[in-house]
């Protein structure tokens, strides 16, 4: 199912289920112009992604020859399928360090040291060997290794007679780029402004301070001239700056949050301190919720105490295997 969402140029949006997934669909928009088109994310390397994507780009009569794809960042929902769906010599635009990051064979940088890292924050080891073997994000990636244009922070991009700008905006992930049509005030916003959910900002080991990015890049994008926001997942709902106004306070309220939690329960980890916080999951307690929803969660408790420790507000330690989380 496709469906047209802007003229000159003319951009349609075609819907990628994401099976078993909270986010429902991913936005897969098409620029068509008559010289050349682009083709921005894709949705997981799954089947039902693959004959919706190839399905809406057929009734668009889109030739993939004369086309070019733009990857707002590495997760496997918006890279999954790019090796594909495009042809070995089409150009595949990502940044330069979500592609390195997910082409690494670093083992710094493996699913390995990821789960290793939540262990040492708490998170159950039996949990761990389950989500191994059934995590989308790592099941559903696109194969290692496929040429792709690497891009940084004002790169032009031109399709037809339209200039694009991609716009570095690390925090949801280390290389998360949006794309900017300046003539038209619009811009592709990937994961980085969600309007009806919070986009997850977690830790990656290869980062300081994702959090801290994530607000910077918040406010870099609040000075674009943006008349037209178009979101990876669900609809543009909202303006486009109360929504980044809202995600900033949102980001505000979970740091106090988790700093007096950490006050009144000194020594816990973040997996149970991830337990204490408040989450959106339709009245379903902690213990309820699904594993790969509490690797979410955990997730976005640790680049939170991030943030708090090196405003040294909080500190760890390292106690039996797990890291420990204290006031000043």
């Amino acid at each position: 199912m496709y469906e047209k969402v802007y003229s000159n140029p003319d951009i349609y949006n075609i819907y990628v289920p994401l099976p078993n997934n909270p986010l429902k669909n991913l936005n897969c928009y098409v620029v068509k112009t008559p010289e050349k088109n682009l083709i921005i994310d894709t949705g997981f390397n799954l089947k039902e992604c693959y004959d919706a994507l190839s399905t809406g780009l057929k009734e668009l009569d889109i030739d993939i020859s004369k086309s070019e794809m733009f990857l707002t960042h590495m997760h496997s929902d918006h890279t999954g399928l790019a090796p594909f769906i495009m042809n070995s010599d089409s150009v595949i635009y990502i940044s330069k360090i979500d592609y390195e990051l997910l082409n690494s064979d670093s083992a710094e940088f493996s699913w390995d040291a990821l789960y290793r890292k939540f262990m040492s924050e708490g998170f159950p080891k039996e949990a761990i060997e389950n989500l191994h073997k059934s995590n989308p994000a790592e099941a559903y990636a696109p194969e290692k290794g496929f040429k792709a244009v690497t891009v940084n922070d004002g790169d032009k991009i031109k399709i037809g007679d339209y200039e694009f700008t991609c716009v570095f905006t690390p925090g949801h992930t280390p290389g998360h780029m949006c794309l900017y049509l300046e003539s038209e005030k619009l811009m592709f916003l990937g994961d980085h402004v969600l309007f009806d959910i919070t986009p997850n900002i977690t830790f990656w080991t290869s980062v300081r301070d994702s959090l801290k990015d994530y607000l910077q890049s918040l406010n870099k994008v609040k000075a674009y001239d943006v008349k037209t926001a178009l979101p990876a997942h669900r609809t543009s709902s909202k303006d486009f700056y109360l929504r980044i106004d809202e995600i900033i306070q949102h980001h505000n309220q979970r740091l106090e949050e988790c700093l007096n939690i950490v006050k009144n329960h000194p020594g816990m980890n973040a997996y149970d301190i991830a337990g204490f916080m408040k989450w959106s999951m339709r009245g379903k307690n902690w213990q309820e919720f699904p594993m790969h929803q509490k690797w979410f969660a955990v997730g976005e408790c640790i680049a939170h105490l991030d943030y708090l420790r090196y405003a040294s507000k909080i500190y760890r330690r390292f106690e039996n295997g797990i890291y420990c989380y204290y006031a000043f």
